[in-house]
């Protein structure tokens, strides 16, 4: 069994392969999760057993939760020979998680979610010496900072760029101490907020002395 690639290895690897055929990535994540039909009490587990808000649907948590559960879809994924797999993080960010208020945890979950996909493609990798490549998924929250939530008041915004960026930069950082090889800024319904996800990806990578691919 040969040893996991480090970053930056996989990093070089990734613009190689890239460069002579084209990557296979993952498919759905909240379809394969609901096959298994998780109840509140799996969203809760022990840790979050007395929340004071319902928890069935973030399946984000199901990270700290039943982590089983998201092991075993990404492994999936990775057995039908996928080559970028994307972390369980599509709405672990302050100001989604702000329905269930958990916003305390976005940095949490994300560093852990991609800490559960790396430590498994490590394992892939180790088998066959074949680089297995992380996205750490950076989703678009569920707020626009460019359409009014208000049909009566077009000018209102229930959310900031400022804010947003302030989110973004949390969950990037997370997800990058966590071992994503790349971020992964999708489903796009709004380009402010792409535009912020980007400006803080780009802050991140100054202020901290660290530049992976992102994938938009």
């Amino acid at each position: 069994m040969s040893q996991p690639f480090t970053r930056d290895q996989r990093i070089a690897a990734l613009h190689t392969t890239i460069a002579e055929r084209i990557l296979i990535l993952d498919g759905g994540m909240g379809t394969e999760i609901q096959q298994f039909r998780p109840t509140e009490a799996d969203y809760r587990g022990t840790r979050f057993a007395d929340w004071p808000r319902d928890l069935r649907g973030f399946n984000d948590l199901l990270i700290l939760t039943k982590p089983e559960i998201i092991r075993g879809i990404h492994a999936a994924y990775l057995d039908a020979g996928a080559d970028i797999i994307e972390s369980n993080t599509f709405n672990a960010t302050s100001v989604a998680m702000s329905d269930y208020g958990m916003e305390a945890l976005a940095y949490e979950l994300n560093e852990a979610g991609a800490r559960l996909l790396r430590g498994l493609c490590d394992e892939y990798e180790a088998r066959d010496g074949r680089p297995r490549f992380t996205a750490g998924v950076l989703g678009p929250t569920n707020r626009s900072a460019s359409i009014s939530p208000k049909i009566e008041d077009a000018g209102f915004r229930n959310i900031t760029f400022d804010e947003l960026v302030i989110a973004y930069s949390e969950a990037t950082r997370g997800l990058l101490a966590g071992g994503a090889d790349l971020l992964l800024v999708e489903t796009i319904f709004d380009t402010l907020n792409a535009k912020a996800a980007l400006f803080a990806i780009e802050s991140v990578f100054e202020a901290d002395g660290v530049r992976v691919p992102v994938m938009i």
